[in-house]
C-alpha cells in the first residue's frame, strides 16, 4: 500500500472517531435536558434517515468529481452539523417554544446528511485505487481502522463527559473568547468539532485517481430511476443479492446492538453512561480482531462460507441475559464482536466486487447504504418502541439474538437454493473473483 492508501485511512480515522464520539455525547445531551428515553435511539434514527432519503443522489454525486473532494464537502457538512448541535441547547434560539430535544435531534440529522454523501466516496475510491486482488486486505485495513475509531471514539466520548474530565475542560479560558458552552456534553462537541476539522484537512490531500467522472445529471427523475435499475441488478445478482442481504441485516443489528449494550450495561452491571461506553469499546475489538483473521482467512471466492458464523453469533447474544458481572461482559464483548468481524469483512469485500462490476463503485455503495440503513431505521425504530412500552431488557436481547439467528438462517437456505438453481453461473462468478484475488 502506498502513502495514498494510508492518507484515505487518516481522514477515514479522524471522520469515524468524531461520528462515534459525536454519539455519546448526543446522548449524554439528551440525557442532560431530560428527554424521554426512547430518545435516545432516535438520534441514530434521524442520523440515518439521509442515507435513505437521499441515496438516489450521493452516488451519483460520489461519481461526478474525485472522491476526496466529495469526502471534504461531507465532512464539511458533518462539521456544520455539529457546530448546530453545540448551539441546540441555547434557549434564545428556540424561538417556537418546541420541546428541547428537538434541536439535537435536527443537528444530528445535518451530521447525518454529511456522513452519507461521505460514505460513496469513503468505500468508492477504494475500487477505483486498488487493483481487484487487494479489496479483501484493504477492506480489513480501513474496517479494521474503522473499528479502531468506533472503540477511541466511543471511548472518548465516555471519556469527555466525564465529570472529572469535564470540569478540567471547562476551567479552560481563552482571554477575549466567551462562549455559551457550560456544560460537560456542550464541551464534548466543541472538542469532537475539532476532529472532524483534521479529517477535512487529510482530505485536501487525498490522491486523484484519474477515473472519469460522470457529470452529476441534473434532472432527479433520472437519477432515481438510474438508482431503482442499479437496486434491481445488485439484488438479482446471485452472489451480490446474498452479500447485501448479509451486509443489510449486520448494520441494522449492529446499531440496535450499541443502544442494547448501553442500557444492558446500565440494568445489568450498574454501570454509568460514561463507563458503559467501554463496553461498546471492547466489541469494537473484537470486530478489529474478526476483521484481521477474515483477511487472512477468507479470500474473496470464499466469502459466503462464512454466514453460518453470522447464525451462531445470534445465540452468543441471546447469553448476555445470564452475565452479571463485568469480567465476563467484557470476554463476551469481544467474542460477539470478532463473530462479527469475521463474516462481514468478507462479504462486504464481495458486494463491493461483485456492485464494482455491475454498476460502477458510487452507485454501488449507495445502493448499499440504502439497504442498510433502511434496516437501521426499522430496527431501530422497533427497538424504541419495546423501549417506550417498556420491555425489560432482557426480553429485548432474546428477541434481537432470535431475530440474528433466523434472518441468517434464511440467507444460508437462500444461498443454498441458489447454488442448486443456478451452480454453474455460481462457480463461473466466483472463479471470476478468484483469479482477480489471486496475488500477481
Amino acid at each position: 500500500m502506498n502513502l495514498g492508501f494510508y492518507i484515505i485511512m487518516a481522514a477515514q480515522f479522524f471522520s469515524a472517531l468524531a461520528d462515534n464520539a459525536l454519539l455519546i455525547a448526543s446522548i449524554a445531551l439528551i440525557r442532560q435536558i431530560h428527554a424521554p428515553e426512547q430518545f435516545e435511539p432516535m438520534l441514530k434514527l434521524f442520523f440515518t434517515v439521509s442515507y435513505v432519503a437521499l441515496a438516489a443522489f450521493v452516488g451519483a454525486f460520489a461519481d461526478s468529481m474525485p472522491k476526496g473532494r466529495v469526502m471534504l464537502i461531507s465532512n464539511s457538512i458533518k462539521l456544520a452539523g455539529c457546530f448546530l448541535l453545540l448551539f441546540s441547547t441555547v434557549p434564545a434560539l428556540n424561538i417556537f417554544s418546541l420541546p428541547g430535544y428537538v434541536f439535537p435531534l435536527a443537528a444530528y440529522a445535518i451530521v447525518g446528511l454529511g456522513a452519507a454523501a461521505y460514505s460513496p466516496a469513503k468505500y468508492g475510491i477504494l475500487t477505483e485505487y486498488l487493483p481487484h486482488e487487494k479489496l479483501v486486505i484493504a477492506n480489513s485495513w480501513i474496517e479494521g481502522l474503522t473499528v479502531g475509531a468506533i472503540i477511541l471514539g466511543t471511548v472518548l466520548g465516555g471519556l469527555l463527559i466525564n465529570p472529572t474530565v469535564t470540569a478540567a475542560l471547562l476551567a479552560i479560558d481563552i482571554p477575549g473568547i466567551e462562549t455559551s458552552i457550560d456544560t460537560g456534553p456542550e464541551v464534548a462537541v466543541a472538542v469532537i468539532s475539532l476532529l472532524y476539522l483534521i479529517a477535512a484537512l487529510f482530505n485536501l490531500y487525498i490522491p486523484n485517481t484519474g477515473v472519469d467522472h460522470k457529470p452529476l445529471h441534473k434532472n432527479p427523475m433520472y437519477l432515481i430511476h438510474e438508482f431503482n435499475h442499479c437496486m434491481k441488478l445488485l439484488w438479482r445478482d446471485k452472489l451480490g443479492q446474498i452479500s447485501l442481504a448479509v451486509t443489510t441485516l449486520f448494520w441494522g443489528a449492529g446499531a440496535t446492538l450499541q443502544f442494547i449494550v448501553l442500557k444492558w450495561a446500565s440494568s445489568a452491571l450498574s454501570l454509568p453512561l460514561d463507563k458503559a461506553t467501554v463496553l461498546q469499546g471492547v466489541v469494537a475489538v473484537g470486530i478489529a480482531a474478526g476483521a484481521v483473521i477474515a483477511a487472512k482467512a477468507v479470500s474473496l471466492d470464499r466469502s459466503v462460507k462464512v454466514i453460518p458464523v453470522g447464525i451462531v453469533m445470534g445465540f452468543v447474544v441471546i447469553g448476555m441475559i445470564f452475565v452479571g458481572t463485568l469480567p465476563v461482559a467484557l470476554a463476551m464483548m469481544v467474542v460477539v464482536g470478532a463473530m462479527a468481524g469475521f463474516f462481514v469483512v468478507p462479504m462486504n469485500a464481495l458486494l463491493q466486487h461483485r456492485g464494482h462490476i455491475l454498476m460502477g463503485a458510487g452507485h454501488s455503495i449507495a445502493v448499499q447504504n440504502f439497504n442498510e440503513n433502511a434496516s437501521i431505521l426499522v430496527m431501530l425504530a422497533l427497538y424504541a418502541l419495546l423501549i417506550y412500552l417498556d420491555f425489560p431488557i432482557d426480553a429485548v436481547i432474546v428477541l434481537f439474538g432470535l431475530f440474528v439467528c433466523g434472518t441468517m438462517t434464511l440467507v444460508a437456505v437462500w444461498h443454498k437454493r441458489n447454488m442448486r438453481q443456478h451452480g454453474e453461473e455460481l462457480e463461473r462468478l466466483l472463479k471470476a473473483a478468484r483469479s482477480v484475488n489471486a496475488p500477481h
